[in-house]
């Protein structure tokens, strides 16, 4: 068959990659049943429908033509680096890396450096939007995870709470 849309493709085609290595990935967990569901049996059913779904995609593709072909352009370096670089800061600040001796730098801290980072993807970078960004983004995940869900994560810097 020819593929008529090639975005199309490859995306389905890592939609479906991606949902094989989670259920792939699953299976060194007990699944249990649908009543009494384990820990992996989530993981397992998410890779399952991701990986339909980018199979359901992939045949679209070779199905519906589009107008030019939808071709696969250059990479977005620039926006990929920063997007990476802001995801490995964020882990790194919020737990720390024991193998160099970091302490968690808390969960304010990464989300602060998560968004900076991640905001010089773009071209166009305002400090007063960002910082407001920031700030909501703080505000909201401090409600939810420590107030709302009690979860024991670490907000400020060990340096700071002792």
């Amino acid at each position: 068959m020819i593929i008529k849309s090639q975005k199309d493709f490859f995306s389905g085609l890592m939609f479906s990659c991606v949902g094989l290595a989670f259920a792939v990935g699953s299976q060194n967990y007990k699944l249990g049943t649908a009543a009494r569901m384990g820990p992996g049996y989530f993981p397992l059913m998410l890779g399952i429908v991701l990986a339909l779904l980018g199979a359901a995609i992939a045949l679209k593709s070779m199905v519906v033509a589009t107008a030019d072909g939808d071709k696969v352009g250059k990479w977005a370096w620039r926006p990929l680096f920063y997007v990476i670089a802001a995801n490995l800061a964020f882990g790194v600040l919020l737990g720390g890396l024991p193998s160099i001796g970091l302490q968690p730098m808390g969960m304010v801290a990464a989300i602060y450096a998560l968004t900076l980072i991640a905001s010089l993807a773009d071209g166009k970078f305002h400090w007063r939007e960002v910082l407001i960004l920031a700030t909501v983004l703080t505000l909201g995940s401090y409600a939810t995870f420590i107030l709302l869900l009690k979860l024991q994560l670490p907000v400020w810097p060990t340096f700071i709470t002792g």
